[in-house]
């Protein structure tokens, strides 16, 4: 017999894996749904292509396309974090018959594609004048496209010290500031002329031992060249975005990480294009940084499951708060 539990399939970000996801996947499998969490095209167990543009967003939804229909194809609800965001976006504008409903952690809804083209209009020059700043927070993201080689040559100098360092806690205090993110190219890379991330204690409270280890490990075997290639296909996400339908339809949670200094949605106008293309969105705000689903796992698992509720989608006898 076909599992017959709502089905909720979790897309993690870069430079993450599927076990992001752990704290997501326990708590809703005990509320009655079915739960992946796969790791995508570039990290872990997954693919790992050479060409990058195989990283383009419309190959990864092909490769879910694939996974949902092993699964038996019942509409799922569909929830992204970072790059992972994106994509369920796109599974929902391009398949929308596979949608019960879409969530998104920090990464709002751009209906003409994420790219750096419709990331700049939105950048809030009040924080990033142009003058000093002509890429806002994605100044990183111009980099990876003028210089991808040193990018993912300076992220693999020192694995487990880069992961220290990209799974830290935020605080309250880098609101309104510049991200580190803005100055990636005037410093010659994200670590400057050292070109490794440096040694710092690791932040135990954002993974387990074991959790860090299976990242860096992943890491260490395939490299971040495919990891990094995401970013270097806006003309073929544009073009594929360009193919959706204008509006959303299916209900859509978006939740702010407060302390997101890159994908900061509540002070600029990053939001905007979301709220227009979505005909029944929900928006919650966690204070937390852009890893909201490891620094605040039950405000996370409250805001899903209480929204879920609120559509009547959670099993008879599921947990809707912690």
């Amino acid at each position: 017999m076909a599992d017959e539990r709502p089905l909720m399939v979790f897309l993690h970000g870069w430079p993450e894996r599927g076990l992001v996801w752990r704290a997501q996947v326990e708590y809703f499998t005990a509320a009655g749904f079915e739960c992946i969490a796969p790791d995508l095209r570039g990290y872990g167990d997954a693919e790992v292509p050479d060409d990058p543009a195989a990283y383009a967003v419309e190959h990864v939804v092909e490769d879910l396309v694939r996974l949902h229909d092993s699964l038996g194809g019942r509409p799922a609800v569909w929830v992204g974090h970072d790059w992972g965001s994106p994509v369920a976006w796109s599974l929902a504008a391009h398949h929308p018959e596979r949608c019960r409903a879409v969530a998104s952690l920090c990464v709002p809804y751009l209906p003409e594609g994420f790219t750096l083209a419709h990331l700049l209009p939105l950048v809030d020059r009040e924080v990033y004048p142009e003058d000093r700043f002509p890429y806002g927070q994605w100044d990183y993201y111009r980099f990876y496209e003028e210089h991808f080689d040193q990018a993912v040559a300076d992220f693999e100098a020192d694995v487990p010290a880069t992961v220290s360092l990209l799974f830290r806690r935020s605080r309250p205090e880098v609101v309104g500031k510049p991200a580190r993110s803005a100055g990636v190219r005037a410093n010659g890379g994200w670590f400057g002329d050292a070109h490794h991330a440096p040694t710092l204690p690791r932040d135990r409270s954002m993974l387990s031992d074991a959790d860090h280890a299976e990242i860096v490990a992943g890491l260490s075997a395939h490299g971040f060249r495919g990891p990094c290639s995401w970013y270097l296909n806006d003309e073929a996400n544009r073009a594929y975005a360009a193919r959706a339908a204008d509006q959303l339809r299916m209900p859509v949670l978006f939740v702010h990480a407060a302390w997101d200094t890159i994908c900061e949605t509540r002070h600029s106008r990053l939001a905007e294009p979301m709220r227009a293309a979505c005909a029944d969105l929900t928006e919650v705000t966690i204070d937390a940084g852009h890893e909201v689903m490891l620094e605040r796992p039950a405000e996370v698992n409250d805001a899903i499951g209480n929204w879920l509720a609120t559509l009547k989608l959670v099993p008879p006898g599921g947990a809707s708060s912690s």
